[in-house]
């Protein structure tokens, strides 16, 4: 069977199949080299799932239910509905909601936390938020259930702060602008909790629905009064509400996108994406390069051997290319196997970081600190194969130097001192 001599002498140079001490030294030492670049591998794709993750909760869950874009007016006079039908009929648009927001607190007993309270349209806020998919059938539209007490639904988070679930009452306290006898009044009304929600995600935290009309009297005629918007293309909100807000100009309507609320959290994940992926690939760097020093080991073990190879005809290129093979190897072993734990290992981090929360009775993610309350990844390919290319290249590259001394070894000096 053809076998290439520099293939087949790397090949049995990397097997290390030499008995004797030093031989031993320099496979373990190959060894070495190769478990530093298999973990540098599987940390760099698990961390890059894990930053993918978080993107796309970011996306999906978060932006999901909170809008792309909010379109105000500094008047209360605006036709929210007809302005609603204006906006859908732009292509770029694809959901419109009235809304009504309000800062405010709420109280149960001595338990008081700050929300924003959002009054709805039970038949158009689903055109814009996935709010619905984190909620019993119909609870939305047990919001404006005609004559009934007045309902509110609560994130998780604002439930747990007050102590307090679904069917029981709390108090609603909205501070006013206006003076009534040099004293600064404030507007109370009580809800019954209909739901409670759980996204996961910091919203659970300060979200709160209520009913259109229960808003409107919450903010007593003062501002507040919006238009939801959802665009086709989230990354360029801000651009399309400028073209949305553009026939309006002079009347009074301003807005803001996702950018002005959440903006500073999806950069500060794309820069941590970048860093700590740079970080890891220093680590993959150096792991590679540690073939260096193996191959250094080798060249010096192996002179007798080079120094015999060459007096038998052997090229110094076909020398050259038998250490580039042997590195080759530990870069492409180390990459693969890095590769494969390194998928086995995100496709497992969000369920076996659940299963540690579990069983330690802890919380490692809260969602009043992080954006979500558990650990996302998301596995894609192309990082798998961009983080092995990688680190085989790496390694590639490190061979060059060892490789290139061994060409250069001089026989009669070598098998002077054998």
């Amino acid at each position: 069977m053809f076998r290439p001599l520099p293939a087949y002498i790397g090949l049995r140079y990397a097997s290390g199949r030499r008995g004797d001490d030093s031989g031993a030294l320099v496979s373990f030492i190959s060894g070495l080299s190769m478990v530093g670049l298999i973990l540098g591998v599987a940390l760099m794709i698990v961390v890059m799932s894990i930053m993918n993750g978080f993107d796309r909760e970011l996306r999906e869950r978060i932006l999901g239910i909170m809008p792309h874009a909010t379109i105000y007016n500094r008047t209360d006079d605006v036709d929210w509905p007809d302005l609603r039908q204006v906006m859908l009929a732009k292509s770029a648009i694809t959901g419109a909601a009235e809304v009504w927001q309000v800062n405010a607190l709420a109280r149960k007993g001595r338990e008081v936390t700050p929300l924003l309270v959002q009054g709805v349209n039970p038949e158009t806020i689903t055109t814009v938020s996935s709010i619905a998919e984190h909620l019993p059938g119909g609870a939305l539209a047990g919001l404006s259930a005609d004559g009934a007490e007045a309902q509110i639904i609560l994130g998780k988070g604002l439930a747990d702060a007050l102590g307090i679930n679904a069917g029981e009452r709390l108090t609603i306290v909205v501070p006013d602008t206006s003076r009534t006898g040099g004293r600064a009044a404030a507007r109370l009304a009580g809800f019954r909790v209909l739901e409670v929600f759980h996204s996961g995600t910091a919203l659970d935290q300060s979200l709160a629905l209520v009913a259109w009309g229960e808003a409107r009297a919450l903010a007593g005629g003062q501002g507040g009064a919006g238009m939801q918007l959802r665009f086709d293309e989230m990354l360029q909100a801000n651009q399309l509400l400028r073209e949305a807000l553009r026939d309006y100009s002079g009347t009074g309507f301003y807005g803001a996108d996702w950018t002005r609320t959440h903006g500073n959290l999806y950069q500060a994940i794309q820069m941590s994406r970048n860093l700590v992926s740079l970080l890891v690939l220093l680590i993959i760097g150096i792991a590679a390069f540690n073939v260096v020093s193996t191959l250094v080991m080798v060249v010096i073990d192996k002179q007798g051997d080079i120094a015999i190879l060459r007096t038998m005809g052997v090229t110094t290129s076909q020398i050259l290319k038998t250490f580039v093979v042997q590195g080759a190897l530990v870069g492409a072993v180390g990459s693969v196997i890095g590769a494969v734990l390194g998928v086995i290992a995100s496709l497992g981090v969000t369920d076996l970081v659940a299963l540690v929360e579990r069983m330690l009775s802890v919380k490692f993610l809260t969602s009043d600190v992080y954006p979500v309350d558990y650990l996302p990844a998301e596995l894609h390919w192309a990082d798998v194969l961009l983080v092995t290319v990688a680190g085989f290249l790496l390694s590639l590259v490190a061979t060059i130097y060892p490789a290139t001394k061994a060409s250069r070894v001089e026989p009669a000096v070598a098998l002077r001192h054998e």
